[in-house]
């Protein structure tokens, strides 16, 4: 895989999802560093995942925001209008994402979330490895800020499709 030009291959589909608290602030989460990674900054990034086979990509938001926080008390309250897609930078292509992939394609959810702050949990859960060591609440604006570069275009879209559902 690592010798086929990027963009011979294709996205990997995936659910995101913004996560607001009663306030319009949304949960974010600092993901583990992985081997490949400089630990250094832009860690911070929105529950997101693969898409399994036969999965809606609701299903798998739901999912994936379960396993990677704990979370499940939620009501889907928008999805995106599109598909957003992002790639990976050259020297990532054949490494990242098990080497299988350009980068993802996400459709994004947004959801109110109906608990408390006790009822996040970002160990590892049912066999899934942690994803996150850290986890706090931010304002949907600063989010393009804190996540790393190659991902900033996607989410200053999803900040300006769901604006109106931080205001308070």
């Amino acid at each position: 895989m690592a010798d086929r030009p990027a963009a011979e291959l294709p996205y990997r589909p995936c659910a995101g999802i913004v996560l607001l608290d009663h306030g319009g602030r949304v949960w974010i989460g600092h993901r583990i560093p992985k081997a490949t990674e400089d630990a250094s900054g832009y860690l911070w990034q929105l529950p997101q995942g693969g898409i399994d086979e036969g999965e809606s990509p609701r299903e798998a938001a739901l999912r994936e925001l379960k396993e990677e926080t704990g979370v499940d008390q939620v009501e889907i309250i928008a999805e995106s209008s599109e598909w957003l897609t992002y790639d990976l930078p050259p020297e990532l292509v054949g490494i990242a994402l098990k080497g299988k992939y350009r980068g993802q394609r996400l459709k994004w959810f947004a959801m109110r979330f109906l608990g408390g702050d006790g009822d996040v949990d970002i160990s590892e859960q049912h066999g899934h490895r942690a994803e996150f060591d850290d986890w706090r609440w931010a304002k949907l604006a600063e989010l393009p800020s804190l996540v790393i570069p190659f991902k900033r275009g996607i989410y200053e879209a999803i900040v300006a499709e769901f604006a109106h559902l931080a205001a308070r």
